[in-house]
């Protein structure tokens, strides 16, 4: 097939509108055009007035040498890659050992899920509960502000992004086309299949749901095993080698391969595999408040006059701004049409985080608005970042009324310094509540003076965003993981032989994509190792 880019049309085009391009542009007949798949469909706001669709196309036609001979020069007219996933391994008739895996989000689920279709049979473990149940024990402390330290938004099958916007792009590079593969199983587990070419596909928290559960029904299906309620409370390790594993229950489990996909919030297996050798390195995070405005000006700021377009949908956006003291602001996990929710995976502690769904049709949009940090802010040690933000968390409990409510100002009681006495036109979506109060004295003043510069910084690119009655919820401390596990050219520690340091959690990842990505990389990886496959 041919690959055509950068084809342009406006938003209320015809689909006899896009082959009629497709044939002007390779300048041939309809008989010539047998086919043609939207690869991706993207959308240009430069020009509010006169905002485009473009277009990435793969065309099927009787003379697809002729053409590529004829336009080599022309870079928007290219052969079709080969995007179909191949696996690089296949188990042995004489397994031994199961590889295990450590944690089932994003990266843990593709590496059980590929582990499995190569045949394998993955041992997958998580210390949450299934996503149904998780889920239960999720909106009960949204509503009735009872935590489950052991099922929550960052802990169970779908991991933190089953409660997020459900994004599905990345800018990671991928070469190999994994994130294909990523996508492809996604719809198969019943996503739109719009997200096979939308250029910021996401899925929201409800079909999430489903899907996870349908991917744990294919893992099974093709022998895997998961267990839930199953916490790794100690790690086996002999000589430099990783030879098994004991759960909270007491069980002991015995493998040479083993994936660790714990996700970005684990502190207390962090603390374990410390305290067992396993090199770590703090790493740089974010941290800050969560910001919402009504959707419905972001729609106007970003569309104009095209705002509410269906194809359109509900706007977002993307800023970054340096600042005079040399740190850096920006918008983390935008979530349009969403709410802000209390992703706490401790007592006593408060945490924010965004979410939405499918449909993206809440009032308010919401973005965490982050400050850069590294190591060097919070000296003593690989953890002491995980310190750091237990110690903004407590604070944030404290500020909120110690009842699990959020401290929450409005943007423009923040910019002057002032507390905020009441709510304006925009309506906090946080739950379980907020407390109206100051926020200065949370974050360090440093925080403070990069956020007062930026927040006008982005109203000049987004009208309104610094409006007075927008609010700032606090904290966002989560970003990423505090920590790198640090690993080799063949994706295990580099001191501990059969541990693979896997996903967001092990510091190489960030967001759902991503994190799957790498779970694909880890189960090619572990999959050479069993066999005895030297990896470059």
């Amino acid at each position: 097939m041919i690959r055509l880019t950068n084809l342009k049309l406006n938003l209320d085009h015809s689909e006899d509108d896009l082959k009629s391009l497709i044939m002007f542009t390779l300048k041939i007949s309809a008989e010539k055009l047998v086919d043609f798949t939207v690869f991706r469909r993207g959308i240009d706001a430069r020009k509010k007035r006169n905002i485009v669709l473009l277009y990435t196309v793969d065309v099927e036609t009787t003379e697809e040498e002729d053409l590529l001979a004829k336009f080599e020069r022309d870079q928007s007219i290219r052969k079709t890659p080969d995007m179909e996933y191949k696996f690089v391994a296949q188990a042995p008739t004489d397994l031994g050992d199961r590889p295990v895996v450590v944690g089932f989000g994003p990266c843990g689920i593709f590496v059980g899920l590929v582990l499995a279709q190569m045949g394998y049979r993955p041992i997958i473990l998580d210390r949450g509960k299934e996503v149904r149940e998780r889920t239960k024990d999720t909106f009960g402390f949204w509503r009735k502000k009872t935590l489950n330290t052991e099922s929550n938004v960052q802990y169970g099958e779908g991991g933190a992004g089953t409660f997020s916007d459900g994004k599905l792009y990345s800018q990671v590079k991928d070469k190999k086309h994994y994130g294909r593969k990523v996508l492809n199983e996604f719809v198969a587990a019943g996503a739109p299949e719009e997200i096979l070419y939308v250029s910021k596909p996401h899925i929201g928290t409800f079909k999430l749901v489903t899907m996870v559960e349908k991917m744990r029904a294919e893992i099974i299906r093709l022998g895997g095993e998961i267990r839930f309620s199953a916490r790794v409370d100690d790690f086996d390790i002999e000589d430099g080698k990783v030879t098994g594993l004991t759960l909270s229950d007491g069980e002991k489990i015995v493998s040479s391969h083993i994936a660790l996909a714990i996700g970005h919030s684990a502190r207390d297996t962090f603390q374990m595999i410390h305290d067992k050798g396993v090199y770590i390195e703090a790493k740089p995070f974010s941290v800050g408040f969560r910001i919402e405005h009504r959707q419905s000006l972001i729609d106007e700021a970003c569309w104009g006059k095209n705002a509410g377009h269906p194809i359109l949908g509900a706007a977002d956006y993307k800023l970054v701004h340096h600042c005079k003291n040399g740190r850096s602001v920006y918008s983390f996990c935008m979530c349009p049409g969403g709410t802000v929710v209390a992703a706490t995976s401790e007592e006593n502690r408060v945490v924010t985080n965004g979410m939405s769904q499918y449909s993206r049709n809440e009032r308010n949009a919401n973005s965490a608005i982050v400050v850069g940090i590294d190591p060097s802010d919070y000296p003593g040690g690989p953890l002491a970042g995980i310190d750091y933000q237990r110690e903004l968390e407590s604070a944030a409990f404290k500020l909120g009324g110690e009842t699990y409510d959020a401290p929450m100002q409005l943007v423009g009681d923040f910019l002057k310094g002032a507390s905020t006495q009441e709510t304006g036109e925009v309506e906090p979506s946080y739950k379980p509540g907020v407390k109206l109060t100051d926020l200065t004295g949370l974050l360090p003043e440093y925080c403070n003076e990069a956020l007062r510069e930026a927040i006008p910084a982005f109203n000049r690119k987004i009208h309104g965003f610094a409006m007075d009655d927008a609010t700032l919820t606090a904290v966002e401390t989560r970003t990423s993981s505090p920590i790198c596990i640090k690993r080799d050219a063949s994706m295990q520690s580099i001191n501990t032989q059969g541990l693979f340091p896997a996903g967001e959690g092990a510091g190489y990842a960030g967001g759902i994509l991503s994190a799957a990505i790498d779970g694909i990389k880890i189960a090619e990886a572990m999959a050479l190792s069993i066999n005895g496959v030297d990896q470059e």
